[in-house]
């Protein structure tokens, strides 16, 4: 079995989780900001802006970016532009980079910009918080408030404990570095924190937000992506049996399913409700696209085990319903030959 995790994903799973909770995340890491934004006037985000402007990752920096509006509780109810970045990798070019950010941003919008960025690399000297450049009488430069995600490893007990969901972000992003590509550990570490969600009483939309964070930048290899699938599962059906109320939420294999086959499924879908209504042919397409992606991601798996398949293999996943798919997939785990897995 491969033990070798693949690279992570540091950049757009921060992005996501940015955007899905931008007071959570000016909470934990910038409270002194956070506590001067008024937070019943909803902030606004600006990506298309920020794209438009000619902004983008960092090859070697591994940067996402963020422009964010929000109101401040001044007597004047202040309106002001917040560019975060976060920057996974040591880089050179970031003070200089933060400065250019700022000085465009503030020409395109004829506003002041307030920067932000959380270093998020393995060094923990590297602070960078300042660019300056002098010639003569001439100063050119800016000053940037920063947060160091390696200064929470030291307090795992408070991260664990903490309902923000940047704290379990911390940890997962952490863990991934600690890791060194070694699937164990990632694997562990993975699904430990998977656990942590069941603990929350955060919206459904919380919990699956986070989730696709958690395993979008935990990245394993297959046969170790294939056992995490399968015991999130077993732990989810273990807290559903007892007598504490939990979330109802689609489980993740299923959220898989659905990103697998979503596209053909509801293409589909969508053209059969230009014939019969719309709503008849999305909820079709929807069902349609998480039994194919089943199909899809277990023939996948069969065939890394077992190489290629007979036609009747392939006919009996064409037909299976989503019920089925999920008893082969749990008999996958254990199976030595195809013949075991459709006995």
């Amino acid at each position: 079995m491969q033990n070798v995790a693949p690279s992570a994903r540091y950049d757009l799973p921060w992005k996501a989780a940015i955007a899905h909770a931008p007071r959570a995340f000016l909470r934990f890491f910038f409270p002194a900001l956070a506590n001067q934004i008024d937070w019943h006037k909803r902030p606004r985000f600006h990506d298309k802006e920020l794209a438009s402007i000619g902004f983008g990752s960092d090859p070697h920096g591994m940067v996402a970016d963020q422009l964010l509006e929000v109101c401040l509780r001044d007597a004047g109810a202040t309106w002001m532009l917040i560019h975060i970045e976060v920057q996974a990798q040591r880089a050179t070019s970031l003070p200089k980079r933060v400065l250019d950010y700022n000085y465009r941003i503030a020409t395109a919008y004829a506003r002041p910009v307030a920067s932000l960025v959380l270093l998020a690399d393995d060094d923990p000297n590297w602070r960078p918080r300042a660019f300056h450049h002098q010639l003569y009488e001439t100063v050119m430069g800016i000053s940037y408030s920063i947060a160091k995600l390696l200064d929470h490893a030291s307090n795992e007990h408070a991260l664990l404990a903490s309902d923000n969901p940047f704290a379990l972000l911390t940890l997962a992003h952490l863990h991934t570095q600690q890791a060194h590509h070694d699937a164990d550990l990632l694997y562990a570490a993975k699904l430990r924190l998977t656990e942590l969600l069941y603990q929350h009483r955060w919206s459904k939309e919380r919990i699956l937000t986070m989730f696709k964070v958690i395993n979008w930048m935990m990245a394993l290899p297959e046969q170790y992506q294939t056992r995490y699938w399968q015991a999130v599962i077993q732990f989810g059906k273990e807290q559903q049996m007892k007598s504490k109320p939990v979330i109802e939420w689609v489980t993740p294999l299923e959220e898989m399913f659905m990103d697998w086959g979503r596209k053909e499924g509801l293409e589909k879908g969508l053209e059969k409700g230009r014939e019969e209504g719309r709503k008849e042919g999305f909820e079709e397409g929807t069902e349609l696209g998480r039994r194919e992606g089943a199909a899809t991601l277990l023939e996948r798996q069969l065939e890394h085990r077992f190489g290629p398949l007979p036609k009747t293999t392939r006919n009996k996943l064409t037909k299976a319903d989503m019920d089925q798919l999920a008893a082969w997939s749990e008999t996958l785990l254990e199976a030595q030959s195809l013949r075991q897995v459709f006995r």
